[in-house]
């Protein structure tokens, strides 16, 4: 099965994915982690998250996993760093992990399930790998619910382009939204549901969440594919970009992402 990441890997998104960890992005799953676990990490990038998985299950086993070779030469220069030894990267296609039943005490996903054509069956797939006694936990953003002040319509424009960008792919912009439902269709037999924010609203977070914005709005796959679809023109672009520097620049400016959380058991 074929997906197209809508982000890419330009260094705007890198840039992102090395900001977060298991504090900022995973605190919902972390009461599941205990020292001796098996994790699983799928789409893990640059491994940030799966960095703090390894310290908190020690001597336990973790394992990151990417279709993309590029951020994964990344999480294993991050693990050296960090000197963790009991992690591994690997290529991997969620669809078909190359892994027995019953592997993982934690199977784990961030930011994965809403860029796939089916998320359904990448869910059953990572149920198949996880014990029965363990747990399946999944977060991903509800674009819909993305929320900013001031108003301002080049900022309106963009979240417009970016779902359309993200259907065109057929993927699912606000996928936060659908994992209860995704998780019941693909059999858990408990879902438990919660939901979480990013904020960025001190001048430095807005200058890092706006400036990222803008060099993906020029640079990155996103702007490739919008223009490749015919949703877009250059011009356009370069104005969503500026949209953005203007809200970096608003003394009152703020950001929320809204954020869809499961964690489920076999």
């Amino acid at each position: 099965m074929s997906d197209t990441y809508t982000h890419g890997h330009h260094e705007s998104v890198l840039r992102s994915h090395r900001w977060r960890t298991a504090e900022n992005s995973a605190a919902y799953l972390v009461p599941h982690l205990r020292p001796g676990s098996e994790v699983l990490d799928i789409g893990c990038g640059p491994g940030t998250i799966t960095h703090d998985f390894a310290a908190l299950v020690a001597p336990g086993r973790v394992l990151g996993v990417d279709n993309v070779d590029e951020p994964l030469e990344l999480a294993r220069a991050g693990a050296a760093e960090r000197g963790l030894d009991n992690i591994t990267f690997a290529n991997a296609d969620v669809y078909d992990l190359p892994h027995a039943d019953a592997s993982f005490d934690v199977v784990h996903a961030h930011q994965v399930l809403q860029h796939l054509t089916d998320p359904v069956a990448a869910l059953r797939e990572m149920r198949r790998v996880c014990r029965p006694d363990g747990v399946v936990a999944a977060r991903d953003a509800d674009y819909g619910g993305m929320r900013w002040f001031p108003d301002n319509p080049g900022l309106d424009r963009w979240l417009e382009l970016y779902r359309d960008v993200a259907r065109h792919n057929d993927a699912y912009p606000d996928g936060g939204t659908h994992l209860k439902a995704w998780a019941r269709e693909a059999g858990f037999r408990e879902v438990t549901c919660t939901a979480s924010a990013w904020c960025f609203a001190t001048p430095e977070e807005r200058a890092w969440w706006g400036n990222l914005w803008a060099d993906r709005i020029r640079r990155s796959s996103f702007a490739e594919q919008a223009l490749g679809h015919g949703l877009t023109t250059r011009t356009e672009l370069e104005e969503l970009a500026t949209a953005w520097h203007a809200w970096i620049d608003a003394e009152d400016g703020w950001f929320a992402v809204l954020n869809g959380e499961i964690t489920c058991r076999p």
